[in-house]
This record gives C-alpha cells, structure tokens and sequence, in this order.
C-alpha cells in the first residue's frame, strides 16, 4: 500500500481539526502580511531632532551631562532650536522638526534644551528665573566645544537666536513640529494649553506633543486628537497591541499617538512593517523609527544606519543629521 493510500493518512485528511487550523493559518497570515499593502508613490517621514545641530556621542551620557562639552568636531556651525536651525532642517528635506521647549518667569514658553543656561549660554541659573527677553540677549552657541575647552567654534554666533514657540509658529506656517516639554510639575500644561486656544485649528493639527504626564493629560482633555507620547503610554499600548493585534484590532491606548519604536524591537509586532503602518495611520498614530544606543534613543545618522530601514519603509524615522539623511531618503 501507498503510503498516501494508508488509513491514517485518509482520517488526517478528512480531519474537521485540522482542516480549521489550517484555515486559521492562513488567515492569520493574510491578517498580518505586509505583501499586499501598496506603499508605490510613498516615501518615509523624515523627523529631524532638536532641527539641525552639533550632534556628539551617547556613551556614559546621562540626564545631567553637559553635552554642549562633548559636541564632535562640527561640520556645520547650526546651534539646534533656533530658527536658523529650522529653517536649514526643511530645507534639507525634513518633514518635522522636533523642539525642545521650557517656562520662561513671564510665562512664555522658549524654545530651548537645558533646564540651567550655563552649559551652552553665556548666561546663569535657570531658564524659569529669566524672562523671554532676557534670554534674548543670551549667546546660544557660546558654551560648545569640541576639544575640551581649548576653542569654541560657535561662540559669538547665537547671540539673539533663542526663541519662543510662538515666533517659530509664525515663521513656519503650515509646517509641522514635535514639541517636547521639558519642564516637570503641572504648571507648564496649562501654559501650553493656553498657548494653542490662540492657534487655529489648522496649525494645532501640524502639532504633536511628548514629555510631561500632567501636561499631556490636560491637553489630551481638550485636544483628543492631537498625537502625543510618553514611555508608560507607549509600552501600555504595545502591550495591549501585543495581546491582540494579531486579529487586527487596534486598542484604544494606541489611537492619536506619537509612536517612537527602537528599530531593534519592531519586527516583533504583529503586521510588520507595511500592515502596522496601515493601521496605525487609521488610527491616527504616528510611527517614527529610532535607534536603542546606551539606554537613549538615537537617529538614523549616516548611510549606514538607513540599511537597518525595512524595505520600502514609509513611516517616520528620527534623524540627528537632516543635512546627511534628509537628501538621501528624499531621492
């Protein structure tokens, strides 16, 4: 007797169970595939960090270091958060443009990294403590060097270069911004809320939010729609994805987010690459690629680092270097 002939074969065959599972495979594969998700005409989303500026390396940085000290050698003379910065990051193909922002003592919100001015300023103490024009008459590039102190390349250029939000709004119109707020406590959100009542409804559509948690609470209360992030919000949703993501269903958690993923970790969520982005721009979440480095995220910032990209990959992808990546992911 043929083996295809043997009776246990004929039962196997004729088995209602595994006639389902097979079923179930097939379909769960069909669910989850990226093969038939049209991404023809579609060009990733280029999200540039801090606009453009003096990049330096994450080894032993921590949340207090002086990074303005440590700046590789600069191949630019761009000082991050600024509008000459931003203005260079769209040129150089930049889709959004990430921006750091702190309370100023007359309630304004400057565009600026550290909560202290010494590191990069020719100034002292605290950002909160000055008003917005006396920040004005601060160098921002006054503090970066590249060789422990010996020169400083970008000192005496970034006099009156600190801004506030909304000199950068009106500067940029129509363009879109991730506004990172920096401060701690609940009085900045409802600075921040009160800053977009004054914007229309167009530019607040061109905004997305991340950092404190009382902050995005409030915002969220008014603003439902608007796209923010923080750490304990994105891993409550990735784990609920998780759980149920293989049907396609996507949990509310993860609906108006800004969705920053480690490179390393993506592959693991169900419809990776193309049908997770499909459903994830139904829900109005953004996804934006970084990369896990030292317990940081970091950018996408030579040529080397793009060939980590999946192919044909259309979402965000976070950049340190617009000026390197931006012209070639613009091709």
């Amino acid at each position: 007797m043929k083996h295809g002939d043997s009776p246990l074969f004929w039962r196997l065959l004729r088995s209602k169970a595994v006639w389902a599972t097979g079923l179930f495979l097939f379909l769960f594969w069909l669910n989850n595939t990226s093969s038939f998700v049209d991404t023809s005409g579609r060009k990733p989303i280029i999200l540039a960090h801090g606009a453009l500026g003096q990049t330096y390396d994450l080894e032993g940085v921590r949340w207090n270091t002086n990074t303005a000290a440590i700046i590789h050698e600069p191949e630019h003379l761009f000082i991050e958060n600024t509008i000459p910065s931003i203005r260079a990051a769209f040129d150089f193909g930049a889709d959004i443009v990430e921006l750091d922002v702190r309370m100023t003592a007359d309630n304004r919100l400057a565009v600026f990294h550290d909560d202290t001015l010494e590191y990069r300023t020719d100034g002292k103490g605290y950002v909160v403590d000055h008003t917005m024009n006396e920040l004005r008459q601060l160098d921002v590039g006054y503090g970066y060097t590249a060789d422990n102190g010996r020169t400083y390349p970008l000192r005496g250029t970034g006099v009156g270069l600190l801004p506030n939000i909304d000199e950068v709004l009106r500067a940029f119109p129509n363009r879109s911004f991730l506004i990172h707020i920096k401060d701690g406590g609940d009085a900045v959100g409802p600075l921040l809320l009160d800053f977009l009542c004054t914007l229309d409804r167009s530019t607040i559509n061109n905004l997305s939010v991340y950092g404190n948690d009382h902050a995005l609470d409030l915002l969220k209360a008014h603003y439902p729609e608007i796209k923010t992030l923080t750490k304990q919000r994105m891993v409550d949703a990735l784990l609920r994805y998780v759980l149920v993501g293989w049907t396609g269903f996507v949990p509310d958690a993860m609906r108006n987010m800004e969705l920053h993923l480690p490179v390393e970790y993506a592959g693991l969520l169900w419809g990776w690459p193309n049908r997770f982005l499909q459903r994830m721009e139904q829900a109005n979440t953004r996804v934006v690629l970084v990369q896990y480095v030292n317990g940081w995220s970091d950018g996408f910032n030579t040529p080397a680092d793009l060939a980590k990209l999946p192919d044909d990959f259309t979402g965000g992808v976070w950049t340190n270097r617009i000026d390197v990546i931006g012209p070639l992911l613009k091709e």
